[in-house]
């Protein structure tokens, strides 16, 4: 009865005139109008509408009384506005009624109510400028005499592409599953490498040579940028396609097909044209076939891939093809896993045919994903330590034994042989094909089976390594310190997994690298000194200097078709420490690359797993 004669006292307050009556009115009519065709549409498209709130209940019932005691006033935006101020004035305590019952009516629905389906995610548009049925079309007008100058110059294997299609659904699964930092795939739950070398057996380029260096002063290719009509934009694709439909096979046909086959398949950019950037690689052509193409394409899909996640792109650049042909090597389903025979380069296999055969058994199975992976077991995702010791045969015998000339390549001739050293004590010792090895004593080893080292309270404290670099003056246990340069200096070092092999480069100035292990946060420093004929590289273990924990590591720095290596244990040191160690790997400066930087590989394996070295 209270609530009653508090709604009528609102009511009372809240009479239109007759004037105001007739125009709203028909105002509402043609409202009640456009809410009877929502709810038919609503009802038509079968959804089921949600529960009314507190509100919705009230105004119901007010609305309803409202009518009843105005007959005169009929119209439905005068009674909303009459419910709406009412509901102001009212206080929480007479609200409850109506709240309550909109919790009931709720708590009914999600009780009753079938589970939505969610609505499927639109996949992503892939835009890439690689295309592979671009250049397939070019080469099958190819002459004889241009097909020996592509050999000639170290592309004889793209002479054997057959692919003319990116499976766009499938790169954009792998681009999801490609850590550009650690340079692997992450498909069929593991990590698979890539190296130079995989490029190798895959598209048949060669994985050695000289540094491929794409830039330089601009007077020097100021006359071939008005020789192909280079703009800021880049080099017209149309316009090299029309040079290299003429019959001729000289320089000229060569300078064309290779910024072709390296703006359109082997390191496309974001942009329709060729990066003019290409054009420094045309100033020595006696030296294409000398250089190390294979890193070259993946340095650079690494680099258009980072720039694309950065949002810097719209485009996906990089040799997609490459990915695409690696994951269908490197992944068997259906039947048995046991790998066929090796054929090199894998390029020359897959067809349309072969492809949509493939992608029709991953459909079957439940999309990609679904195989094993046996990459090792074909030479594919091996590093150059995995290599020393597996079965599988280097590029260059393959090639030779399948008859494959235009795969193999001189060696080259070494005036000076470079040496790697154990000690001071200890002389260098030399093997086959320019590697050093020093005999290494196991006896030592003291494995655990708790791979998180340095957790308990330890005597020694450990100092920050960027200390001199950052100014930071951070000391503390190594626990401590591990949490400290994760939170502080996550960008100025190398996060890396124990057992794969690590690519990393120091520059002119750099004298030291950190890398911190992302199973149980060690942190470990890859040191550089200066010597008069080289640089000495060795790795050692931040830690408290009491520990008797050893990380057995090795490093490996190539040059053309010889190598050095260093296996040695890591010595535990509190910080960074000045000063010569007893072990160490000496590159010579003829290791060094144009702009002076060292790369190496490296790979650090825990006590633990040092048994299945």
């Amino acid at each position: 009865m209270k609530e009653l004669t508090f709604s009528l006292r609102c009511l009372l307050l809240m009479v239109p005139s007759e004037s105001d009556s007739m125009v709203v009115k028909r105002k509402d009519m043609s409202g009640f109008e456009r809410e009877g065709s929502r709810r038919k549409k609503k009802k038509k498209q079968g959804g089921t509408p949600r529960p009314a709130c507190s509100w919705v209940h009230f105004s119901r019932e007010f609305i309803k009384e409202y009518s009843a005691s105005h007959p005169e006033s009929s119209g439905l935006k005068v009674a909303t506005k009459a419910a709406s101020d009412a509901w102001k004035v009212m206080t929480s305590e007479e609200k409850s009624k109506y709240t309550i019952r909109a919790r009931e009516v709720w708590n009914d629905y999600l009780s009753t109510a079938p589970a939505r389906e969610p609505k499927p995610r639109k996949q992503a548009n892939l835009v890439t400028r690689c295309s592979p049925g671009r250049l397939v079309n070019v080469l099958k007008h190819f002459t004889e005499e241009q097909k020996e100058a592509v050999k000639s110059m170290g592309f004889g294997s793209l002479l054997d592409l057959k692919c003319r299609t990116l499976r766009r659904s499938l790169c954009l699964w792998l681009l999801e599953r490609f850590n550009t930092i650690r340079r692997n795939l992450e498909i069929c739950g593991e990590r698979i490498p890539l190296h130079p070398h995989d490029v190798e057996l895959v598209m048949g380029l060669p994985a050695s040579g000289k540094e491929v260096v794409n830039s330089g002063p601009d007077d020097l290719v100021a006359e071939l940028r008005l020789k192909y009509n280079a703009s800021n934009r880049g080099i017209s694709v149309r316009f090299l396609e029309e040079r290299l439909g003429q019959p001729e096979a000289g320089d000229d046909f060569k300078r064309a097909f290779l910024l072709y086959v390296l703006g359109t398949l082997l390191c496309p950019t974001a942009r329709l044209d060729v990066s003019p950037s290409f054009l420094h690689l045309l100033t020595d052509m006696d030296s294409i076939h000398e250089y190390n193409w294979a890193k070259f394409l993946l340095d650079r899909l690494v680099r258009e891939v980072s720039r694309y996640r950065q949002g810097k792109q719209r485009a996906v650049g990089g040799c997609l093809l490459f990915l695409q042909l690696f994951y269908y090597e490197s992944v068997a389903i259906g039947g048995t896993c046991e790998p066929g025979p090796i054929v090199v380069p894998c390029v020359s296999l897959w067809t349309e045919e072969a492809i949509s055969e493939r992608e029709k058994q991953e459909k079957e199975l439940g999309g990609y994903g679904s195989g094993e992976v046996i990459c090792k077991e074909k030479g594919l995702g091996l590093g150059p330590f995995d290599r020393d010791h597996s079965d599988v045969h280097p590029l260059r015998e393959v090639a030779a034994r399948a008859n494959r000339g235009t795969l193999v390549r001189h060696d080259e001739t070494l005036d000076n042989v470079p040496f790697a050293y154990k000690n001071e004590n200890t002389p260098p010792m030399r093997t086959d094909n320019y590697t050093y090895k020093n005999p290494l004593d196991y006896t030592n080893t003291n494995p655990h089976d708790n791979r998180s080292m340095y957790t308990t309270s330890q005597s020694s404290a450990c100092a920050c390594p960027l200390q001199t670099l950052l100014n930071c003056n951070f000391t503390g246990l190594f626990q401590e310190l591990s949490d400290h340069f994760s939170s502080k200096h996550w960008d100025s070092g190398r996060r890396f997994q124990y057992n794969s092999p690590l690519p990393i480069s120091l520059g002119m100035d750099e004298t030291f690298l950190v890398l911190q292990a992302e199973e149980d946060g060690v942190l470990f420093l890859v040191n550089k000194g200066t010597e008069n004929i080289g640089h000495t590289v060795v790795v050692t273990c931040i830690g408290p200097s009491n520990s008797n924990e050893r990380f057995l590591y090795c490093l490996v720095s190539e040059r053309g078709t010889s190598s050095l290596k260093l296996k040695s244990y890591t010595q535990t040191l509190p910080g960074r420490v000045e000063g010569t160690p007893s072990d160490f790997l000496l590159v010579p400066f003829g290791y060094l690359n144009s702009s002076g930087e060292l790369n190496l590989e490296v790979c650090i394996w825990h006590p633990s797993d040092l048994g299945e070295v």
